[in-house]
């Protein structure tokens, strides 16, 4: 492995700042794997759900993703070795504060879509809120200097 190698890995693992370009990534990533798992919060995945998630992935991402995929994502099995909530507090350092404070807002559309919310998304909700480290004001959608 070539030095310039390892000054890759370091950055990305060091703090440093991310490219627009992984930002982006972490983002799709992110918002695919939080979204896909909040469909299955009430351990009943509705069609209304899954596509409001698909909408929100394509307003966001530019992405078509399947209904399959959204499944496969959801499925409990993909987060055997770190929960979600794990994995969201290892990576949110990495997202900006726009990124996370859409990731929170799509996750309430989300769970808004079927009109029926349950305990279980509002503990879903909360945790990803805290993982996240969101402020109120980010998941009202406030933002400074917007009327």
């Amino acid at each position: 492995m070539a030095i310039a190698d390892l000054k890759n890995v370091l950055k990305i693992f060091g703090g440093a700042d991310y490219s627009d370009d992984q930002q982006n990534e972490l983002f799709k990533e992110v918002l695919l794997m939080t979204l896909a798992r909040a469909a299955d919060a009430d351990i009943n995945i509705q069609p209304a759900e899954i596509e409001r998630i698909q909408e929100i992935l394509q307003e966001n991402t530019g992405e078509s993703f399947s209904s399959a995929d959204i499944r496969v994502a959801a499925r409990e099995e993909l987060y055997a070795e770190a929960t979600l909530r794990k994995y969201l507090g290892s990576v949110r350092k990495k997202m900006t504060d726009e990124n996370r404070a859409k990731t929170i807002q799509a996750l309430a559309d989300v769970f808004r879509s079927d009109s029926n919310i349950g305990v279980l998304e509002i503990d879903f909700f909360n945790g990803v809120a805290n993982a996240l480290q969101v402020t109120p004001a980010q998941i009202a959608g406030l933002v400074a200097g917007d009327v």
